[in-house]
């Protein structure tokens, strides 16, 4: 067996990639096509890991193999256990991320899979808030915003899904910054963090998110 050694929305990617693998399969008649895309899906995995080593790279030389659909589901499985957990946290450690809030609700974190987590995320109904939690460049970070419910399903900007969204203003720690003259960013996002973990299989506009909000 394999160290986990693929972040959640890596691992979001693979099951995406080798998802539609299946579909080709089952909908193309054209054999052709069908290993072109076989060969398409293989390159795209192989190239998000550059510095695989040769027992992972023999688990993704695995997929152009796939072909009935017991096989996909055993592969899909199997993937699962090669995932990182996003680092355990506690309640006191992310009262300390938010320590102007003395009245902070706190995400159930015993019901949480930390496996399948890019980020901690949780709205505060009674505030109009949502929170995030992201390891970003090595340190734990959390920033919050205010967030208006469109009431309708939209694009959002971490997972680039369509799900229920609603659009969250942050402060920016520099006020009347180049962003705008209030010193706020926004943007339209997820309302269910947890559907935004299962669908994110991109970190850039997460990170970017932050560092907005940040610098």
């Amino acid at each position: 067996m394999l160290t986990p050694f693929m972040e959640n929305h890596e691992y979001n990617l693979i099951k995406r990639l080798v998802g539609r693998l299946e579909y080709n399969i089952k909908t193309t008649a054209d054999q052709k096509v069908i290993s072109a895309i076989r060969h398409t899906t293989w390159t795209r995995v192989i190239e998000m890991f550059p510095a695989a080593t040769e027992e992972q790279k023999r688990f993704f030389d695995r997929i152009p193999t796939l072909n009935r659909a017991e096989e996909f589901q055993a592969y899909l499985s199997e993937l699962e256990q090669y995932v990182t957990a996003f680092p355990q946290v506690t309640e006191q450690q992310l009262k300390k991320l938010y320590p102007k809030i003395k009245k902070l609700k706190l995400p159930p974190l015993a019901e949480l899979d930390f496996r399948f987590l890019t980020y901690i995320g949780w709205t505060d109904i009674s505030t109009n808030k949502l929170f995030i939690v992201y390891n970003l460049d090595g340190k734990m970070t959390g920033i919050e915003g205010r967030f208006t419910p469109t009431n309708k399903k939209g694009v959002c900007c971490l997972c680039n899904k369509h799900e229920e969204v609603a659009f969250v203003t942050a402060q920016t720690k520099a006020k009347g910054s180049a962003l705008d003259h209030f010193g706020r960013v926004g943007n339209y996002m997820c309302i269910d963090s947890a559907k935004c973990n299962q669908n994110i299989t991109d970190v850039s506009q997460l990170e970017r998110f932050m560092k907005d909000v940040l610098n």
